[in-house]
């Protein structure tokens, strides 16, 4: 083979060098858009992340449960956060609502729930609103039909700062399956069915050990 001259070799090292600082660019913009984008960001950008942490103790599946009336006692207690002086929400800083995305359901369809967050204060506080912290509620009379703990799973911390006077919402809905919950059924898939008909069911909802002050009211056709 004829031995290749130096301007060879040193057009194909220049060539390795741009391939490796194209890559290493690459790999920047990547990490810079997930900062930005943060795909995992549960509310709009009245809502600011400080910090994120998983806590998998807790097992339940896409389709959760609601329960009726959940409580600050009832659902997972937030742990109390400062973020660069900014105080834990209390009870008078916060207003939650449950929101539907309908208020009549015709047969098949499925009721999407989010959550909506009202500041009540004028000051800037922050809570836990990650998943560990929310439980959907659904009910018919004193009848637990859904819960969306009893099946969730891989639960996340996600401490929030609320800013004052804002209203926030719930980017990815939760779906109920129209279906009875409880943690021993959830691989089953003939759980039992909510009845329809023009059926009433109340939609209730707790985040960051908050409750929605009142139900929200669905019929299923």
């Amino acid at each position: 083979m004829p031995r290749q001259s130096a301007a060879v070799y040193r057009r194909r090292r220049l060539v390795a060098v741009l391939l490796l600082l194209l890559l290493v660019t690459a790999v920047i913009v990547g990490g810079v858009w997930l900062a930005k984008a943060q795909p995992w960001k549960v509310f709009l950008d009245a809502v600011s992340t400080a910090s994120a942490s998983a806590q998998p103790t807790v097992s339940s599946t896409a389709a959760g449960t609601p329960s009726s009336g959940a409580g600050p006692t009832d659902a997972p207690s937030p742990r109390p956060t400062e973020t660069d002086g900014i105080v834990a929400c209390e009870a008078g800083d916060v207003e939650v609502k449950a929101v539907t995305d309908a208020e009549t359901y015709a047969a098949g369809v499925l009721p999407k729930l989010s959550i909506e967050l009202t500041s009540k204060s004028d000051r800037d506080c922050t809570m836990n609103v990650g998943s560990s912290t929310q439980v959907f509620t659904v009910t018919s009379g004193n009848d637990v039909w859904w819960r969306s703990t009893d099946c969730q799973t891989d639960p996340t911390d996600q401490i929030a700062t609320l800013k004052a006077g804002t209203t926030v919402s719930t980017l990815t809905p939760v779906v109920w399956d129209r279906t009875r919950s409880a943690e021993d059924t959830c691989d089953q898939e003939n759980r039992s069915r909510a009845p329809g008909g023009g059926a009433s069911y109340h939609v209730s909802v707790s985040i960051g050990g908050f409750d929605s002050a009142v139900s929200r009211q669905i019929f299923l056709r």
